[in-house]
């Protein structure tokens, strides 16, 4: 054995060899390098608490070094000194640093999410979770969710802010918002630094594109049948103007959903902005329009899905994309079919609680609703009818109108 007054050195740690039974190089002050018959070599650091002798294993050669044991061999003796025994320390820190790990702002997030979600669509689940994958996570994910500041999150949103996706930056900071406050509520943390920042980030102004007057109605049919795309494309875009649902609504439409036989669809209530089930009459040239797409899409899930992956569905760009080619980039967009409908079935006297209603806006007075959802459908049945022989009507006075697919009411 190696005398206590020799400190260790690289090479003698490194060329010592295990014997039949347990050995001892000691290097001074306390630490020594025990190594067991089978040739592991662990540092270990002797220490004395109220007479008391004890042993604090420091780890293993060579994961860590002659110096790196004795800086841990020095840190301990410090520790000694107040009586304090470095393994409870240890211990203690570890599990600091177990319990900020549990609670990284992501964690807490994702455990956020977990208990919300069964209150969303599945578009908006989809929405938050990549939102802060993308944008939150990378920057503030790692860090115990009590360290994080309003600069940290500022810089994540004006990244954001910078590829000009303001919406996305005001909808980050209020989940973020969101987070913390959950956080705050579960002990977590202390206060909520995103509430600071509200006003930071500034939407430009919408610019909302114009309906369609119905005398251009034809026009843009006509566009479509020339540059309109892809046949599912052209299906959906006659749909949205034929039954005035959101784009997403008909985007994640599925055939479970649809009654050709009874002309009647029911759109589930956590696909719904509104959270309730909206029923929607078909008009004769919708279920046309949807027996032809059966021919094409029936096979599927969805009635459009997305041609690079066909499990997922339509993108959202699809149908703006189509718009754009057809020469009305900036002018309109797929939103504006709602809009159009609305505009010109009020200009022919229809009822504004009938055409609101089938434009699924939410009725404040629940007792009202529940009455509308019922008194309204034979109503708007009749107005979607009469609306769709309109569209025909129109295009037979247009003689430039490419013939479409709508055909007239039987």
């Amino acid at each position: 054995m190696i005398p206590a007054t020799m400190p260790l050195t690289d090479a003698k740690v490194r060329n010592a060899k295990p014997t039949l039974q347990p050995a001892k190089l000691t290097d001074g002050g306390g630490l020594y390098l025990l190594i067991k018959p089978t040739g592991t070599k662990l540092w270990r650091y002797r220490y004395r608490i109220d007479g008391r002798e004890n042993v604090y294993a420091i780890g293993q050669y060579p994961d860590i070094s002659l110096a790196q044991a004795r800086g841990d061999r020095d840190a301990a003796r410090k520790l000694v000194k107040k009586g304090i025994h470095p393994a409870h320390t240890r211990k203690t820190e570890r599990l600091r640093q177990s319990v900020e790990s549990a609670n990284t702002f992501q964690a807490v997030a994702k455990e956020w999410i977990g208990k919300r979600k069964s209150g969303w669509s599945s578009y908006y689940l989809r929405q938050v979770e990549r939102g802060l994958k993308a944008n939150i996570y990378p920057y503030i994910g790692a860090m115990p969710i009590k360290s994080v500041t309003a600069a940290h999150i500022l810089d994540a949103l004006q990244r954001v802010e910078a590829r000009g996706a303001e919406t996305v930056a005001l909808l980050l900071r209020q989940w973020c918002s969101a987070i913390f406050r959950y956080a705050v509520s579960t002990l977590r943390a202390d206060g909520d630094p995103a509430a600071a920042l509200k006003g930071a980030i500034s939407r430009s102004k919408v610019q909302h594109s114009k309906p369609l007057s119905l005398n251009e109605i034809p026009g843009m049919l006509n566009a479509l049948e020339v540059s309109g795309g892809y046949r599912t494309t052209k299906i959906a875009l006659q749909l949205l103007l034929l039954t005035f649902v959101r784009t997403i609504e008909l985007r994640g439409a599925r055939w479970t959903e649809f009654d050709l036989e009874g002309a009647e669809w029911r759109i589930p209530a956590d696909r719904m902005k509104m959270r309730e089930q909206h029923i929607v009459p078909l008009s004769h040239q919708a279920v046309r329009l949807l027996r032809e797409l059966h021919t094409l899409t029936g096979g599927r899930e969805y009635l459009f899905p997305n041609y690079r992956r066909p499990k997922a569905v339509m993108t959202a760009t699809t149908l703006n994309r189509a718009l754009e080619r057809m020469g009305y980039a900036g002018r309109f967009s797929a939103h504006g079919f709602r809009a159009t409908a609305s505009t010109v079935l009020n200009e022919m006297g229809y009822r504004s609680d009938v055409i609101e209603r089938q434009l699924a806006h939410k009725e404040r007075n629940k007792v009202r609703a529940s009455y509308n959802q019922a008194e309204y459908l034979e109503e708007r049945r009749k107005m979607m009818q009469v609306w769709a022989d309109l569209l025909v009507t129109t295009q037979d006075q247009d003689s430039k109108v490419v013939a479409v697919s709508f055909g007239k009411a039987v």
